[in-house]
């Protein structure tokens, strides 16, 4: 309870200074529909002209961009059903918690610093990376379908939130719904692809670097006074072998545990990190606090095994137990306390080729940041799929729906055709807020 007030006046004091600075610079007259700062509803747009002859030159290879965002549409649409649908199956799964495991506020937002699991560092890079060229990406296909370009620049409200290249309104509005739809998936495609090429740029990098110093279960941390702690294993040491049965993964140590009883010793086969070797030491375990019988070794483990952690990073869709299972498992790393790899974490490996050549710290930091803008441009991606006004999901819903009507309503004049699709692209908004608000109040109700 205390975490989600602190959070809570954290934000107000946040948004409080952000007001004031908004009306200091609006009463000195530099805000204002003329000025290069601009009010869009709360958010301060900061606007500038610059830039726009490079869109021109980019965005003349007119079939080629044609092509890519037709991709982009299809993708968009498949991503408005996939986000849209994971939120309708989190809506039945919180109901199936208690109220004190319900989401907080801060996880409510995107925002690194804020959100819990988003580093304030790491994420402040990816998000300005993800929108800045999500949003140079719908500039370059507006100009080449002969949409023009006001002005560029940034959306700030209480931090950077966003980018923005701004449209020639009523050319948008004239533009086909086939051309609408191109610009508007434009930024959703782009923030796939930057997904996608981060990914492959640290699949690569750890694959070609990084090595477990030994495959068993790694330890994190060490109870001090406990059984381990008193046989000398230490956090950063791999257990490979207990009482007998290797310990490839976290399953095997707790099924091998569970066959100890208190007072038992037992000996355990370990790779430690102070001395780079595998040794052997007797440990004589203690009574198990959560499960009377058992022995109890008195260490914690980490979420996955080294040798599970560099395969979630370079190849996660080969998983054992299917693509979808390592596909999740990537996404949840940051929710395992495994991203970013710091600390401990880091000393379950030895590094080779480039990155030795770096170093350990900066190899660590360069994983870390590549991690970091693959996962925000996917979650960028994801969001700005979800039929919401004013997001580009919220657009390209409105579209699909009049093109779809037109079809099955054949009768029915533009304006007809428009005001229904209008009506449906309210309603889907509206059950998307419904679908995020449930999410933090079913728990309580």
């Amino acid at each position: 309870m205390l975490d989600w007030v602190d959070g809570v006046l954290i934000f107000l004091a946040l948004l409080g200074l952000y007001a004031a600075i908004v009306y200091l610079l609006y009463k000195a007259g530099r805000i204002g529909p003329d000025r290069a700062l601009t009010l869009f509803g709360p958010a301060l747009m900061l606007k500038t002209r610059r830039g726009r002859g490079w869109l021109e030159r980019m965005g003349r290879f007119r079939r080629f961009w044609s092509v890519v965002a037709d991709v982009g549409l299809l993708l968009a649409g498949i991503a408005m059903l996939l986000i849209v649908s994971l939120l309708v199956w989190e809506g039945y799964l919180v109901t199936q918690i208690p109220a004190s495991a319900a989401p907080t506020p801060q996880e409510a937002l995107g925002l690194p610093g804020i959100n819990p699991i988003i580093p304030l560092g790491y994420g402040l890079v990816a998000i300005v990376v993800g929108i800045v060229l999500h949003e140079l990406a719908h500039g370059i296909v507006a100009r080449s379908q002969g949409v023009g370009v006001r002005s560029l620049g940034i959306l700030w409200f209480i931090v950077p939130v966003g980018a923005f290249v701004e449209q020639e309104e009523q050319e948008m509005k004239d533009a086909p719904r086939r051309v609408r739809g191109r610009i508007a998936a434009a930024g959703i495609l782009a923030n796939f692809v930057l997904a996608v090429l981060f990914f492959s740029a640290g699949s690569l990098l750890v694959a070609g670097s990084v090595h477990p110093n030994a495959n068993g279960v790694g330890i994190g941390a060490v109870l001090s006074g406990g059984p381990a702690a008193n046989a000398s294993l230490a956090p950063g040491d791999i257990i490979l072998v207990l009482n007998g049965s290797p310990t490839l993964d976290n399953r095997a140590l707790y099924d091998a545990l569970a066959k100890t009883t208190p007072g038992e010793s037992i000996q355990v086969q370990y790779y430690s990190v102070s001395t780079g070797t595998t040794q052997t030491t007797t440990v004589k375990l203690a009574p198990n606090p959560y499960s009377a019988g058992r022995g109890f070794l008195g260490v914690g483990i980490v979420p996955l095994t080294p040798t599970q952690t560099v395969s979630t990073l370079t190849s996660p869709l080969t998983d054992s137990s299917g693509p979808l299972v390592g596909a999740v498992t990537w996404i949840i790393l940051p929710l395992a306390g495994l991203e970013p790899l710091s600390g401990t974490t880091t000393t379950f490996f030895h590094l080779t080729g480039a990155g030795a050549v770096l170093g350990t710290s900066n190899f660590w930091i360069a994983v870390n940041l590549l991690y970091w803008l693959s996962w925000m441009n996917l979650l960028l991606g994801l969001s700005n799929a979800l039929p919401l006004v004013p997001l580009d999901g919220g657009l390209l819903f409105r579209d699909f729906a009049t093109s779809l009507l037109s079809r099955l309503r054949k009768g029915w004049d533009a304006a007809t055709l428009e005001g229904v699709a209008g009506r449906l692209s309210v309603g889907a908004s509206l059950l998307v807020v419904f679908l995020l608000a449930w999410q933090f109040l079913a728990p309580h109700l």
